[in-house]
């Protein structure tokens, strides 16, 4: 079967996280974000207009930037170590194992990268990839009654600095797991 002329993205089946290196560029150990809802993004550039006579002459962009979203459900602390920064301490042995998250005041939200999945009724799959995400925006969930706790989060993807890449969209013919 070869690869349609285009996708046909349908659900959200996998979404993975990675922790970026201080350079922004090198991917640590991927995260698997359970109960994955969403995976948005907009892709967008701040404009500054060159006005004058009473007419627009020019306008110039500041730079690309995506905006995205992420919800799941549940809540992995792993995942929201790598993005909302902190520590994670595992105490005890079974059956009285404790993981605890901890953000201090002088914690900031680290860079990552996030990678979505949906199958395509054209046929394979499309991913989704954001290379350098700042969670910038909301970061939290709710603890409430009758309902399962969401984490959702927003911010920007930027321009990593060795390829000047954002975002992709990879349209597979056959199906591939996120790797």
């Amino acid at each position: 079967m070869a690869l349609p002329s285009y996708g046909i993205p349908f659900g959200l089946r996998d979404v993975k996280l990675w922790p970026l290196d201080v350079t922004g560029e090198t991917p640590g150990t991927i995260q698997d974000l359970p109960a994955s809802r969403t995976l948005s993004f907009n892709d967008t550039e701040d404009f500054e207009e060159l006005r004058g006579d009473d007419t627009l002459i020019a306008s110039h962009g500041a730079g690309p930037t995506a905006d995205w979203n992420l919800e799941s459900g549940g809540i992995s602390l792993e995942c929201y170590k790598i993005m909302a920064g902190g520590a994670i301490v595992t105490t005890g042995v079974t059956p009285n194992i404790k993981k605890t998250y901890t953000k201090l005041g002088t914690d900031s939200r680290p860079y990552f990268k996030a990678e979505g999945q949906s199958i395509s009724d054209s046929g394979g799959d499309v991913h989704g990839i954001l290379y350098k995400c700042k969670a910038d925006g909301e970061l939290g969930g709710e603890f409430s009654e009758g309902s399962f706790y969401l984490t959702a989060a927003s911010g920007t993807g930027f321009a990593r600095t060795s390829d000047a890449k954002i975002y992709e969209f990879v349209h597979n013919e056959t199906q591939a797991a996120i790797v």
